[in-house]
């Protein structure tokens, strides 16, 4: 099959540091062409791929400080791909809606994976007017809010099965990664290891629109010596970060999409202890991948429990139900299914 794969522009693929959505681009991209399909990758210039790679930008936008306006790299970059469409037999869009009033008026196979949060009262109109356009889902709660579109699948995030080794035997410090920003909530995971006694190490990045909130609500906390703040790691560090760890804290404080770090941690056979919201209870299998929990007593609780999980059921959590292969064939019935539709519109 000939597949494209569009990226968004801010950061390479696979990004240097955070990013959720570049990073599983990158692995299904590279599952595909293990595969044997035809894929050209259009995304940042500094991005790495076996596949064909058509670079949209010089480089990440993201670093990239001459750049005053993304939004202007990515709509030259639909007028190029839109252009080339004859050459693919299907385009899979990972740029949220941007595309959608260009694909309606040149029609072409496609289907859009739509990975943030979609609880926003802007998109329902958006999604009232472009109900035709197909679109994946990365988790089924994501969905929720916009019954209205045209949903064509669920297709949970998969990474290469030897992408992280799997560590039997348990460390014995706590493990953050993300954001800080208020919904991620890294003080509430700074209060479930003092409560419960164990050192917390904090791998995240801060944005520049979070950067108040860093200062004045975690900051102040980081002055414990339990507590310790290692910056923004990249993929080469999660490997040790989170296989060294005694488990993954996901105090998540708003309706994540998916939670990449939490099947991440699983792979290394980390247990994880994450709130009840969004997809959690879609991606966590309770007392075998670790414990959800609704309260900050539970939580404490449940890292006491830990220690009674079995961290190879934990990778094998990972093992039967998100690896790259798994979500390529996914993809790949969802492919099918779009050209067969767009064949029968033209017929």
């Amino acid at each position: 099959m000939r597949i494209a794969q569009v990226a968004p522009l801010y950061e390479s693929v696979p990004p240097k540091y955070y990013g959720g959505t570049e990073r599983v681009v990158s692995y299904l991209t590279e599952e595909l062409v293990r595969q044997g399909h035809e894929v050209t990758l259009v995304a940042s210039g500094d991005s790495e791929t076996t596949a064909r790679l058509v670079a949209a930008t010089p480089r990440s936008l993201r670093l990239d400080e001459s750049c005053v306006d993304q939004l202007a790299h990515h709509v030259l970059l639909l007028a190029q791909i839109t252009g080339r469409a004859s050459e693919f037999d299907v385009i899979h869009y990972h740029i949220d809606y941007v595309h959608f009033p260009l694909s309606r008026c040149r029609p072409h196979p496609h289907v859009t994976t739509l990975h943030g949060r979609l609880d926003i009262p802007d998109l329902a109109p958006l999604f009232d007017e472009f109900h035709e356009m197909p679109v994946v889902s990365i988790s089924d709660s994501q969905r929720e809010p916009l019954p209205q579109a045209n949903w064509q699948a669920t297709v949970h995030h998969g990474l290469p099965q030897n992408l992280l080794r799997f560590r039997p035997e348990p460390g014995e410090y706590l493990a953050f990664i993300g954001r800080f920003s208020p919904e991620k909530r890294a003080d509430r995971a700074i209060e479930i290891a003092r409560r419960a006694g164990l050192p917390l190490k904090l791998a995240a990045k801060v944005d520049a629109v979070d950067k108040a909130y860093f200062e004045s609500e975690i900051k102040p906390l980081l002055d414990d010596p339990l507590i310790e703040y290692v910056g923004e790691i990249g993929e080469d560090e999660k490997d040790e970060f989170l296989g060294n760890a005694y488990a993954l804290l996901f105090p998540i404080d708003w309706p994540e999409p998916f939670g990449l770090v939490m099947i991440e941690s699983m792979a290394c056979g980390t247990p994880v202890v994450a709130y009840r919201n969004g997809s959690v209870e879609e991606v966590m299998e309770e007392g075998r991948s670790g414990f959800m929990v609704s309260t900050l007593d539970e939580a404490v609780e449940a890292v006491r429990r830990v220690a009674s999980l079995d961290r190879a059921e934990c990778r094998g959590v990972f093992d039967r139900r998100f690896t790259a292969a798994q979500m390529a064939a996914d993809y790949l019935r969802v492919y099918e299914r779009v050209i067969a539709t767009s064949r029968r519109r033209a017929a």
